[in-house]
């Protein structure tokens, strides 16, 4: 890789936010921080009257995370409740309870619908009123993730599934291969699986798809991990 590939990729792997559980405990999957907001911002886009501006997604209660099925990616928070904190500002056309209630609908909707977050809080400040309805303007999209290239079944199966757009490489390898010690002091085959979906399917409906084809293609029922990293 060249000097300006690996500038980018660290800058990626920097701008990829936290590593967010998908799903539950079982599902074995993640997405990026970066990939979710951008499509919680998407659906408020849609409401009028309303620009959200800070926006951050974290454990709800970390004591009530649970261990992951499988081995997670690195650095990636442990399965369990969210909570989405977000500032917005908003014009005076409704009264602000009717405004937040909205925008919280709206958020929450697209974090399960969308994407299958478990979202359990919404915290929400307003930070200054609008005097006209803002300007719908470009959707700032973040930098695509390296694509990820590679070879064998399991990036076959993976691509195989519908909604998965593409390999990616955010944190080095679209398919990371692995030898980890198991009960018995036996080692185990784990995969971890980069990808990008498209919006018309769920992501975390996607990631267990993936999950199941990858360890279905592989000999020995290895364990595998997902991790979504764009969302387009």
């Amino acid at each position: 890789m060249t000097a300006d590939g690996w500038a980018r990729t660290v800058r990626h792997q920097l701008g990829l936010g936290r590593l967010l559980p998908l799903g539950g405990a079982r599902d074995g999957a993640w997405i990026a921080e970066e990939a979710a907001e951008a499509v919680l911002r998407s659906a408020v886009r849609e409401l009028r009257g309303v620009r959200l501006e800070r926006l951050r997604i974290a454990l709800a209660a970390p004591e009530d995370a649970h261990d992951p099925v499988v081995p997670p990616p690195p650095s990636a928070l442990p399965p369990g409740p969210l909570r989405v904190t977000a500032d917005f500002a908003a014009t005076a056309d409704e009264p602000l309870p009717t405004t937040a209630a909205l925008l919280r609908s709206t958020l929450a909707t697209a974090a399960t619908e969308r994407l299958g977050l478990k979202v359990t809080e919404i915290d929400l400040r307003v930070t200054s009123l609008l005097d006209e309805e803002p300007e719908a303007g470009p959707v700032r999209q973040p930098e695509p993730p390296p694509a990820g290239t590679a070879d064998g079944p399991a990036a076959t199966a993976a691509l195989s599934v519908p909604g998965v757009t593409g390999l990616t490489a955010a944190l080095g390898r679209a398919v990371q291969n692995e030898e980890r010690q198991g009960e018995n002091a036996l080692s185990r085959h784990h995969v971890r699986v980069e990808v990008a979906v498209d919006r018309d399917h769920r992501a975390v409906d996607v990631a267990r798809t993936v999950r199941k084809e990858v360890a279905k293609a592989l000999p020995g029922h290895p364990t595998v991990a997902v991790l979504v990293t764009a969302v387009g």
